[in-house]
């Protein structure tokens, strides 16, 4: 595996940092929030891990991020937001793929994981990292970035 290079991505977090979190996150060279985070000592704590990058989601109404970010690391681009229907985009959110031309997309706010590429991108929903609201199991994604192309590697956080 020459020329790794990995991020962490988390979302929903919703004012819980998990502390396994840490642990999983080591070594990646930045960090993407898709959303729902919480208070916002949630991205002072990612960003003692690593440099953190987030946009704000449904239920952040006290923090001041952006809706969409459209990043380049690592040599690709990503467009993060938290609200994203991969198979079925809005006409404004088709517009800014266009736009941006990302190689990956980042997503939450459905709290379910999503891997797959779809009409050439990559998109990447880790799932819900805060505590367990619904049925779901909660979980976040590191992604490596290989020469021979991106692998996701989704991570589990049994209560």
């Amino acid at each position: 595996m020459s020329n790794q290079r990995s991020l962490g991505l988390i979302a929903d977090t919703h004012g819980f940092v998990d502390p396994r979190i840490p642990a999983i996150f080591s070594g990646v060279g930045h960090i993407l929030h898709a959303g729902d985070v919480g208070p916002e000592s949630v991205l002072l704590e990612l960003q003692r891990l690593a440099p953190t990058t987030a946009v704000i989601g449904n239920t952040d109404n006290l923090l001041a991020l952006p809706h969409t970010v459209v990043i380049d690391l690592f040599g690709r681009r990503f467009l993060l937001q938290h609200i994203v229907d991969p198979l079925h985009p809005t006409p404004e959110f088709s517009q800014c793929i266009e736009t941006a031309r990302p190689d990956i997309v980042v997503f939450g706010h459905t709290h379910r994981p999503f891997i797959d590429w779809v009409n050439g991108k990559l998109f990447v929903n880790p799932g819900s990292a805060g505590k367990r609201r619904w049925d779901t199991q909660r979980s976040v994604a590191v992604l490596h970035l290989l020469d021979e192309g991106p692998h996701v590697e989704l991570h589990t956080l049994p209560d």
